[in-house]
């Protein structure tokens, strides 16, 4: 699932045009340029962040005087897709979560940008795991991978502090979360620890765990269908671990309907000692949500029984009905906005430059989309401009390479994940839940959704 960070990244899932920053559709504009229309960001973002595209907007038609970029808002939602499609409003450049991704281009709704990207010379550059996430089933590529994140552990290093636990040594197992959450429950009143449990961020997260347990939730059988197996003994593990913090250890405070914004904001205003979400939602943490970057600690999720860290993220898109001619643009812009600054010094401190100016995060750890060696590299360009206490998060800096990156599951995601929400309110809201029969079930209507 996308980190709400971006997304409010939990669950959501398809564009809406909320908003335009202008109202022209693309094409040849009044003096000869040819207009771009590209996504910038959701309703409500605040002012430096567009002051900050802005400065890069200028940035990119200085370089490229035959193009006049139009910025224009927007926030991906699925169900609304389609039309917008149909109806010519989507943007010429936007960006969609990764779960949502093999959807679109195994539907035709995505522009095959095989030839540019590996006209561009980089191609070989990415992760290959994240690079098949905009692969199709006939070996072309629908798009370019911009950012992704892998989920981490995040904790609050004031109240390990209260507790009288260290919080430059926050737990390396699923058992010693599960005991300094105790301690932080029994010395602070605080919920020593807290899961997503609605609007799809249940599943999400159960799938998180699970997965770092050794699970496979689902099957790909090759043939274009999938096979639930959500009833493992992994899944059953975790729902267990949340049963016994809620029920035997009363450790999880007295919230249990929480989905990404509302965590967040419990998490920002002090109230919860730890949680698991994308590493990267420490830029909405300290933006949106008002939190004192001091309280704030990220190390790697405990990973046991071969178990993996989930990723997830988004990619840069063209809708499939542009002209060449917007293609080229939309090409052009995508490699200079998202792309260069991962890969071109010069590129990276501008950006990182007028990130900082603008007083946004730069920084926040991620999961490279690219090879490890061209992303530290590209930390060591941008390091006089990083704004972000990676001394309290070198826990994840430095473990995240030794963690086996998973993919969400690609079958029917955000509708099972939905499912899976079901167990994780069970478990926390009943203290008799049957496990083994709420698992049993939940593979049944998952497979009937695969089914249809």
């Amino acid at each position: 699932m996308k980190s709400p960070r971006t997304a409010a990244l939990a669950g959501i899932a398809a564009l809406a045009m909320v908003g335009a920053l202008a109202a022209c559709s693309s094409g040849a504009a009044d003096d000869g340029k040819l207009e771009l229309r590209v996504a910038t960001f959701p309703p409500g973002a605040d002012q430096a962040a567009y002051d900050a595209f802005a400065e890069q907007e200028k940035q990119f038609e200085k370089a490229n005087p035959d193009i006049d970029v139009v910025g224009v808002e927007y926030e991906w939602t699925a169900p609304t897709f389609a039309a917008q499609l149909a109806g010519g409003s989507l943007p010429d450049v936007f960006t969609v979560p990764f779960t949502d991704s093999k959807t679109l281009l195994e539907n035709g709704q995505l522009m095959d940008v095989t030839d540019e990207l590996k006209e561009l010379g980089y191609a070989d550059k990415f992760n290959p795991i994240i690079l098949e996430e905009v692969t199709g089933s006939d070996g072309k590529i629908y798009g370019f991978p911009r950012q992704a994140y892998a989920n981490g552990l995040h904790y609050n290093r004031a109240l390990f502090e209260e507790a009288g636990l260290d919080p430059d040594q926050p737990p390396t197992t699923w058992d010693e979360v599960r005991e300094d959450a105790k301690v932080i429950a029994e010395k602070t009143g605080k919920a020593g620890y807290a899961t997503m449990a609605t609007g799809n961020t249940g599943g999400w997260q159960l799938s998180v765990q699970a997965d770092s347990r050794g699970a496979s939730l689902q099957t790909d059988n090759g043939d274009g269908s999938y096979t639930s197996t959500i009833d493992n003994d992994a899944t059953k593990a975790t729902l267990e671990f949340l049963h016994d913090l809620r029920w035997e250890d009363d450790s999880m405070g007295a919230t249990f309907d929480l989905d990404w914004g509302s965590i967040n904001q419990e998490f920002a205003a002090g109230n919860i000692g730890m949680y698991t979400s994308g590493s990267d939602v420490y830029t909405a943490l300290v933006r949106d949500f008002g939190m004192d970057p001091a309280i704030y600690g990220l190390t790697v999720i405990p990973t046991e029984d071969g178990g993996g860290v989930l990723g997830g993220g988004d990619i840069a898109v063209l809708p499939p009905t542009l002209d060449d001619e917007t293609k080229a643009a939309a090409v052009k812009w995508v490699d200079w906005y998202y792309m260069q600054k991962l890969l071109d010094e010069d590129a990276a401190v501008a950006d990182a430059k007028a990130l900082a100016a603008s007083d946004q995060a730069v920084g926040t750890p991620v999961l490279p989309v690219l090879d490890q060696e061209t992303y530290l590299q590209s930390r060591e360009w941008i390091q006089d401009y990083i704004n972000v206490p990676l001394d309290q998060m070198t826990g994840f800096t430095e473990g995240i390479f030794e963690q086996t990156p998973v993919g969400e599951f690609k079958g029917k995601t955000q509708p099972i994940y939905a499912l899976m929400d079901n167990l994780v309110q069970a478990v926390l809201t009943d203290q008799s839940a049957d496990v083994d029969a709420l698992l049993q079930q939940v593979d049944v209507d998952a497979q009937a959704l695969l089914d249809e």
